[in-house]
């Protein structure tokens, strides 16, 4: 079949055609040009009556196989197909019950030839997997699972923990025959609140830091985020037992009325306002009805803000040092509680106080730019999503993880989690798994071990939430770019699935190693592909765009070279087929 070389073109080699016969069934094989102390492989990816048209690939030194190719064949050498015990090197060892192997799929070229990775150089990573609507990307990834979870193997991963935030809820019982496996099991939650046989997803709203907040209330400028801070600081002195705590709301509410009465501003003006400060901020020792008393009566802090015959206010000194008697307490002295809990509603009261604090009464400018977050988090505890919030009890951050990786009932470790997003709209779902990755991944920076609990953290839609966005330009980073680049080294991992590659984050795509990518059409997206790895050619491009479903093309640090997969097909099967029309429209 191979005669002499004919010529070479970049990595391309022109080989004579002995047997006159344009038989494409050879595109896609292997070939090897044997030299003394190395074999070159290529690939064929041309055939005609004529010549054979080779892309060279690698070479296999000591039975092992190396990318790139340093020295093109001689003239004489000749090609042959390459041996099966040499495609192994390649495809990836066939013993896929290993542990150390991950079992992939079957090669489309090679019949009865498996495609498996090293299951650490894969999963130790950020993967990716790409493609269209119903190329098969929902299969590909439960398929990849099951390989995962399902193997039947004497050793499971039971100290896996992966949690698979699930926009659809497509894979809600995909996963239930991990149970089956000793030491194995597979966890729910739901966003339902109706009904649903999982357990409602919530997260204690003590957990929230100063950049929760910020995502969860929508903040666009970093100015916003110092009321934040200070709102997390005043709710926990305000649920603190403290006595001292009532004196410091007193303070924050005698300096802003001392503010507006030193404003400059009219007196009835000067007036109306502290009014309306102290009828909705006020304790039970500073309020509009506390006494102020004088030598031979008492009057009314209501009564002092009156305005006399000259327009002015009657007693507006004796409201100035009755004030001042108020802003004398050092924070400092206050003793917070350890193992405090706080609601939403909390964190409300104690938003209003910080408003106040930094001067809103006084401030058009300072109103206006803050107020927008006491609105939506007013609308979040007035609406179904503050019972994600919702948690009853203290509970440490690591000991939160721990339950959320256990099983309900048994408390036994849960190594797969599947989070449905699916009741939830787009953007408060995008909040919840920023705060959600986030904390997993504050939690294994903070482990003493490095790297002693891996968390996978894998992504539905993932360009719905890993975009680039404005969290940039407001904290100062976007925590899902913050895993790409860091996370690895610690064992927070990130897995991205998504139609719209485009769309995704170019950071947090840039950083991952791995890739399996089904039928794309978009150029956009098939130019991102391409730019992806050196590997990815115009040739490869070109059979992405005409995979058949089910069929993907990996990838990466975990590959050798770029292959073609066929992915069986799960089972069982994620709930994510296309609706059947004729099904629908003709039923009974």
């Amino acid at each position: 079949m191979f005669g002499t070389i004919l010529g070479f073109e970049n990595q391309k080699i022109y080989v004579q055609n002995t047997q006159g016969v344009a038989d494409t069934n050879y595109i896609g094989y292997h070939v090897v040009f044997p030299e003394e102390d190395h074999k070159i492989v290529g690939e064929i990816i041309g055939i005609d009556s004529r010549q054979i048209v080779i892309q060279l690939i690698g070479e296999i030194i000591n039975g092992k196989f190396a990318n790139g190719v340093l020295k093109k064949p001689s003239m004489k050498t000749t090609a042959r197909i390459i041996f099966k015990s040499e495609l192994q090197s390649i495809l990836g060892s066939q013993d896929y019950l290993s542990k150390e192997n991950l079992l992939i799929g079957t090669s489309p070229i090679y019949k009865d030839y498996l495609i498996t990775s090293s299951l650490n150089e894969f999963f130790a990573n950020h993967f990716a997997i790409l493609g269209n609507t119903g190329s098969g990307k929902s299969c590909g990834l439960a398929r990849l699972f099951q390989n995962v979870f399902f193997a039947s193997s004497n050793e499971v991963p039971r100290n896996a923990h992966m949690v698979l935030f699930d926009v659809y809820g497509e894979y809600y019982d995909t996963f239930n025959e991990m149970d089956r496996f000793t030491g194995l099991h597979f966890k729910k939650f739901t966003t339902q609140q109706v009904f649903g046989n999982a357990e409602l997803l919530t997260v204690p709203a003590y957990f929230l830091d100063v950049d929760d907040l910020a995502i969860l209330l929508g903040a666009d400028s970093p100015s916003q985020l110092p009321v934040l801070a200070q709102t997390l600081e005043l709710v926990k002195i305000f649920k603190s037992n403290d006595p001292k705590a009532e004196l410091y709301k007193d303070n924050i509410i005698a300096r802003t009325c001392l503010d507006i009465l030193s404003s400059g501003k009219q007196p009835t003006q000067v007036r109306d306002q502290v009014i309306s400060v102290l009828s909705s901020y006020y304790t039970n020792t500073l309020n509009l009805n506390s006494l102020i008393r004088q030598p031979g009566y008492d009057r009314t802090l209501r009564q002092c803000l009156n305005i006399d015959d000259q327009g002015k206010i009657n007693a507006l000194n004796l409201v100035i040092d009755f004030l001042q008697t108020k802003v004398k307490v050092d924070l400092d002295d206050i003793k917070l509680e350890s193992n405090l809990t706080y609601t939403l509603s909390d964190l409300y009261f104690a938003l209003e106080f910080a408003l106040i604090n930094e001067g809103a009464f006084t401030s058009e400018a300072i109103f206006d730019r803050n107020n927008v977050l006491k609105a939506r988090l007013s609308s979040i505890i007035n609406s179904p999503e503050a019972e994600y919030f919702n948690f009853n009890g203290f509970i440490s951050k690591a000991d939160y993880i721990t339950q959320f990786f256990s099983t309900t009932d048994t408390k036994e470790p849960a190594q797969l989690v599947d989070v449905n997003l699916s009741y939830l709209n787009d953007k408060f779902a995008k909040s919840l798994t920023k705060i959600f990755s986030k904390l997993f991944f504050n939690y294994t920076t903070g482990l003493e071990k490095r790297g002693s609990y891996p968390i996978h953290i894998v992504l539905e839609e993932a360009h719905r939430y890993v975009q680039n966005d404005r969290d940039i330009d407001v904290l100062g980073y976007n925590i899902f770019d913050r895993i790409a680049k860091e996370g690895r080294k610690y064992g927070t991992i990130l897995g991205f699935i998504t139609q719209r590659p485009n769309e995704l984050s170019k950071t947090a795509l840039s950083q991952c190693s791995n890739f399996i990518v089904f039928r794309l059409f978009y150029p956009d997206d098939l130019n991102i592909v391409k730019g992806i790895s050196s590997n990815v050619t115009d040739e490869t491009v070109e059979k992405i765009k005409t995979l058949h479903p089910g069929m993907g093309l990996v990838f990466g640090t975990a590959f050798k070279l770029p292959l073609l997969v066929n992915f069986p097909l799960p089972n069982p099967m994620p709930v994510s087929t296309n609706v059947r029309v004729d099904t629908a429209w003709y039923s009974n």
